[in-house]
């Protein structure tokens, strides 16, 4: 309890340096990527996408996720430390989106994957900005190693 109001306090939504130097990795490296998925959604040419923040230690992410990737998806690694990429899938909705990061996930930790988190956002129109629509992303990220989810996924859908 906050003592000068007696409300509960809400969670720590704060960013350490850490999380704000990795969030400006994932907004240099996704931002001009999601600038041409919105010009091609806003022509009618492309459907709504999912986006994927994933990373995982004691395996070699990036060859597994290549193996697992249609070649229409796009695949940018974002903190070799980390071992953290992102994967852009193009016309996917939320179910395809879903049961292909689950089956991702599986085949990353049959190859023994330790601290494996994972979040994703479909996307679903242009309303959003495109920064908000990362922000949201390494939000849900930062938040699932904070909270611990290791081997889950992290869903959030933008209409």
């Amino acid at each position: 309890m906050d003592e000068k109001t007696n409300k509960p306090r809400r969670p720590n939504l704060r960013f350490n340096e850490d999380e704000i130097q990795l969030s400006l990795k994932v907004m240099q490296q996704l931002e001009k990527p999601l600038e041409l998925m919105y010009y091609l959604m806003e022509r009618d040419y492309e459907n709504p996408f999912v986006m994927i923040l994933i990373s995982a230690n004691d395996v070699d992410i990036e060859n597994v996720i290549r193996s697992e990737k249609r070649n229409t998806d796009l695949l940018f690694k974002i903190d070799e430390e980390r071992n953290l990429l992102a994967l852009i899938c193009q016309e996917t909705n939320v179910d395809g989106g879903y049961r292909f990061t689950e089956r991702l996930l599986g085949t990353l930790l049959l190859h023994h994957a330790s601290k494996l988190y994972c979040s994703e956002i479909e996307i679903r129109s242009t309303k959003y900005d495109i920064k908000e629509v990362i922000f949201k992303a390494i939000e849900s990220y930062i938040t699932a190693i904070k909270e611990e989810k290791e081997g889950e996924i992290i869903f959030r859908s933008l209409y």
